[in-house]
């Protein structure tokens, strides 16, 4: 038996006797990978003593060795706010939560009748808390740590992921997959990944006969004629990129791109459906099979991003009501997830993301309803009509072509 041999077995065996890995095991599982590359094992019996005596450096109990962010990105309290930066330049965050990138999107003709849509994405530096351009994904999924991202190459679907390290900008490993992959999303612990597959690009679009009123070209998605062609999902381990495909056949009233993501446990996905009384979501098994929502997760929607807080207690729904259509006077329901029944409303329009259990990210448009929406990302609390602006006012995009910057957000 070699070293490498004795190390893995002597890890494992530790392993089996630890608690599940906890947020950002992703992260950890390819931080320990860049550091077995300068690390040398002198000895059989001096690295099997020092895995078995120094166990709090496991991955599944080290969350912090070796940690080359800077405190900005790694605090787990306060408010990091541009409200003069749209998009922004530097680091925007909020207590447990991260803007981990933004995309813009652009509509590309590729014959007379179709095009699709294109991603540019800027990702998060963790060592200086800047956004950076990358061109070369087409979709990005940020993993809980702000250490990794699972990217897509451009030109959809794809036959490989890529576990991207932020900190480098390079590729730590590729997954294969047989099958080609459209969307992703991380779990909410970090350690699996659910990859969404399409017989074809998710994002085409299909070009009118008819002019607008304005006399500009229309581009309508391929949901508008009833069509999709997601054909299932991965269920698939971070750490060996091994996992299962499941079909799903595609629904009529299925949106062109309607990606899966975890339920709050990671026992089943979901997906949105538009027209069914699960509040436009409907759970599969992780073998593909339709399943009952969970009792917490029954009442949520899946076109509202915040969905669960923290500690499970609160659910984040839609927008209620826009006091007098008056600029920044917008309000969503906070309801008990387990009765649906409403415990009160919060400031914003679009909630986007939990900070805490008692305030959250949104978008919340600075404009008249009848007039151009133009929102800013802002911090609001529950029990309180102050606001916190975190970027600039998103202005439209006059080219109809193309659209404006859409956030990423991670947990720390």
């Amino acid at each position: 038996m070699n070293v490498e041999e004795l190390v893995r077995d002597s890890l494992r065996e530790l392993a089996t006797e630890q608690p599940s890995a906890g947020p950002g095991f992703a992260d950890r599982v390819l931080a320990v990978r860049r550091r077995r590359r300068t690390r040398r094992i002198v000895s059989v019996a001096a690295a099997t003593a020092a895995v078995v005596a120094i166990g709090v450096a496991v991955p599944l109990l080290d969350a912090g060795k070796d940690d080359v962010r800077p405190a900005s990105v790694l605090e787990q309290g306060g408010v990091h706010a541009h409200p003069d930066q749209s998009p922004p330049r530097d680091l925007i965050g909020a207590e447990d939560t991260v803007l981990a990138a933004y995309s813009t999107a652009e509509l590309r003709a590729e014959t007379d009748k179709r095009g699709a849509i294109v991603r540019t994405y800027w990702l998060l530096d963790p060592e200086t808390g800047k956004y950076e351009k990358d061109t070369r994904w087409s979709f990005v999924a940020v993993a809980p740590g702000v250490k990794t991202a699972a990217v897509l190459e451009q030109n959809l679907p794809v036959s490989r992921i890529g576990l991207l390290d932020l900190a480098t900008g390079e590729v730590e490993r590729w997954i294969p997959v047989e099958r080609g992959v459209g969307g992703l999303a991380f779990s909410q612990d970090g350690s699996r990944l659910v990859a969404t597959t399409y017989g074809e690009n998710p994002d085409l679009r299909i070009k009118e006969a008819a002019l607008n009123g304005e006399g500009q070209e229309v581009w309508e998605w391929m949901s508008r004629y009833g069509e999709s062609s997601r054909t299932g999902f991965y269920d698939l381990d971070v750490a060996s990129g091994e996992g299962s495909w499941s079909a799903v056949a595609p629904d009529r009233n299925i949106n062109a791109r309607q990606d899966f993501a975890y339920s709050r446990s990671g026992e089943l996905v979901y997906s949105r459906f538009i027209g069914g009384r699960d509040g436009l979501q409907q759970f599969y098994d992780l073998r593909g099979r339709k399943a009952a929502a969970p009792a917490d997760e029954k009442h949520l929607r899946s076109d509202v991003e915040a969905r669960l807080s923290p500690n499970g207690s609160l659910a984040a729904l839609g927008l209620t009501k826009e006091v007098d259509g008056s600029p920044g006077r917008s309000y969503s329901s906070i309801r008990d997830p387990r009765t649906g029944k409403e415990i009160t409303k919060v400031r914003g329009g679009e909630l986007l993301a939990w900070a805490d259990d008692k305030r959250l990210i949104a978008w919340e448009r600075v404009t008249g309803l009848d007039e151009s929406y133009r929102p800013r990302l802002v911090l609001v609390t529950i029990g309180s009509d102050k606001v916190v602006p975190l970027s600039g006012v998103r202005e439209p995009d006059r080219d109809e072509k193309r659209q404006g910057w859409e956030p990423v957000f991670a947990r720390r």
